[in-house]
């Protein structure tokens, strides 16, 4: 337990806009930023439990500090921040297709936003047990190198397709087409 206290105050002294608003409401209230921060994980905690309109939050956690990270990758110079948020947006765009293929199985799962949200910050958790880079060099990407080919094959295939569609309709117009080519 100490050592997640201590993770916490580090975290805490970290310079970022979090921080600095904390720093601002401790000025304010005389509250600790600690005990500010900690009230605020539990009533997000709470919402997510309880909350009308939960999905929206848990979405916003699992999109808005990512976007902005990402944002903050493509402009450094570094490429290692590239590949982590590149990673986090594989495995986040994987889970979205799963879950809605299943939210309505998993809408009447108790506490599903909750699991969904750790779910998504395990995924970008930094450090060595990022989850989405765990999962990525465990699952998806053995299963990738797997299949490459076939999926290759598929995706130009079906482009060749598109383009043979769109060239089609950029020369003869919708009104010019046969009922045959309208059922394509």
């Amino acid at each position: 337990m100490d050592g997640l206290r201590q993770r916490f105050e580090r975290l805490l002294e970290q310079r970022n806009l979090a921080n600095e608003v904390l720093g601002a409401l401790e000025a304010r209230t005389g509250v600790e930023k600690r005990y500010l921060a900690m009230g605020l994980v539990t009533l997000l905690s709470l919402y997510l439990l309880f909350g009308y309109g939960a999905s929206l939050l848990c979405n916003l956690i699992g999109f808005a500090y990512p976007a902005y990270a990402s944002v903050k990758a493509i402009e450094s110079p570094s490429k290692e921040d590239d590949t982590l948020w590149l990673t986090y947006w594989v495995v986040y765009g994987l889970f979205g297709l799963l879950e809605f293929f299943s939210d309505l199985l998993l809408f009447w799962c108790p506490f599903y936003y909750v699991g969904k949200c750790a779910f998504l910050l395990f995924c970008m958790a930094p450090g060595p047990w990022n989850g989405a880079a765990v999962l990525y060099h465990r699952a998806i990407r053995p299963l990738f190198l797997k299949h490459r080919a076939t999926v290759d094959s598929l995706v130009s295939d079906l482009s060749g397709r598109a383009l043979d569609a769109a060239a089609g309709l950029t020369r003869e117009g919708p009104a010019n087409m046969t009922q045959s080519q309208k059922d394509k």
